[in-house]
């Protein structure tokens, strides 16, 4: 059962004392793997991902049967700066199309056998300017990790979460730069397409951001307040209660990936439940990915954000399962294993 938040240190708390994997589970996995018809280490990563998936779910045999796929929407003040190729307005938009099914993640959810749930918060009230002041006050904060938190359904067996947002590769690149150092070139892309201009523009942003707060950042969930989105504070919201509820999670491209990176400032091991779904085209993913020790499953040139790398890699997973709980062992198969 997840407890209720009723402040950001009870967050804090709850994110470090969350639990570990299962080390009976995982011995038992492992032992299974060791008794499939293949050589050892045939099937490479997709075993390491069993066992991994397998001690999450506190079984040697494990099963995907219920994945949930959430995405968050938001916006965000910073884009009166000029910092997107879009207007603001295309956020609630994209927010209907999700509802009406017809964006590429509804297509990737569906062929994932996954439920989709869309968040929109407070889409007509954006993020403070945070060139300006904090991107949200505590409650604010509060209120957007508690759409996360509550939104994960406990019966869920795999979580992925994606954001729609106009404007927030500004902010994710304003937490990548907080949270792990370097000049704010090393971290700002061109997102939706900004033309030199538009990178110059928008990488002034973020630096003038990092000047402005980066000496009252004292951990993940201070970077988050002060640089983050509503949507960014409820991936991670969800990616923290999937982990107190022992539920993997795939991460997917840059921005949540930017959101993991807070819960890993706040608290040792906070990502252990957790796996890259793939690596973006956005240029610093791959530089982000790194500093989070996460390898990505996939790299297929993707920055659509959505959550749709992850929910694609959703079908590596499955491979993974269905050969570590599906095959045979070399007794029941009857073949010899040297």
């Amino acid at each position: 059962m997840l407890p209720e938040l009723t402040d950001l240190d009870m967050f804090r708390d709850a994110l470090r004392a969350a639990p570990a994997t299962d080390a009976a589970a995982t011995a038992a996995a492992e032992e299974r793997n060791g008794q499939l018809t293949k050589p050892p280490g045939a099937l490479g990563r997709l075993e390491d991902l069993a066992v991994w998936y397998g001690g999450w779910r506190g079984t040697g045999r494990p099963a995907i049967e219920a994945p949930q796929v959430i995405v968050f929407a938001g916006n965000h003040g910073v884009t009166a700066q000029g910092v997107s190729a879009f207007p603001a307005e295309v956020t609630a938009q994209m927010v209907m199309n999700f509802e009406h099914g017809g964006a590429a993640i509804n297509q990737l959810a569906k062929l994932a056998g996954a439920r989709m749930d869309v968040h929109a918060l407070d889409l007509e009230q954006p993020t403070g300017d945070f060139t300006q002041g904090p991107a949200m006050s505590d409650e604010e904060l509060l209120q957007a990790l508690r759409t996360g938190w509550t939104a994960v359904d406990s019966q869920a067996d795999l979580l992925v979460v994606g954001e729609m947002g106009i404007g927030n590769t500004t902010p994710a690149a304003a937490l990548a730069c907080a949270l792990f150092g370097g000049d704010a070139a090393d971290w700002t892309g061109r997102g939706t397409g900004v033309d030199d201009a538009g990178l110059a523009n928008k990488t002034r942003v973020v630096a003038e951001g990092i000047a402005l707060h980066g000496s009252h950042i004292q951990d993940g969930l201070d970077a988050l307040g002060r640089l983050g989105g509503r949507e960014i504070a409820a991936m991670a919201g969800a990616i923290a209660a999937a982990r107190v509820l022992r539920i993997p999670v795939i991460l997917d491209g840059f921005i949540c990936s930017a959101a993991a990176a807070c819960l890993a400032k706040t608290a040792e091991g906070a990502l252990d439940h957790c796996v890259a779904g793939h690596q973006s085209a956005e240029g610093a993913h791959a530089n982000l990915l790194q500093q989070l020790d996460k390898a990505p499953l996939l790299s297929l040139g993707l920055r659509l954000g959505e959550g749709s790398g992850a929910a694609l890699a959703i079908q590596v997973l499955k491979g993974a399962i269905a050969c570590h709980s599906g095959m045979a062992t070399f007794a029941e198969a009857g073949v010899s294993d040297g």
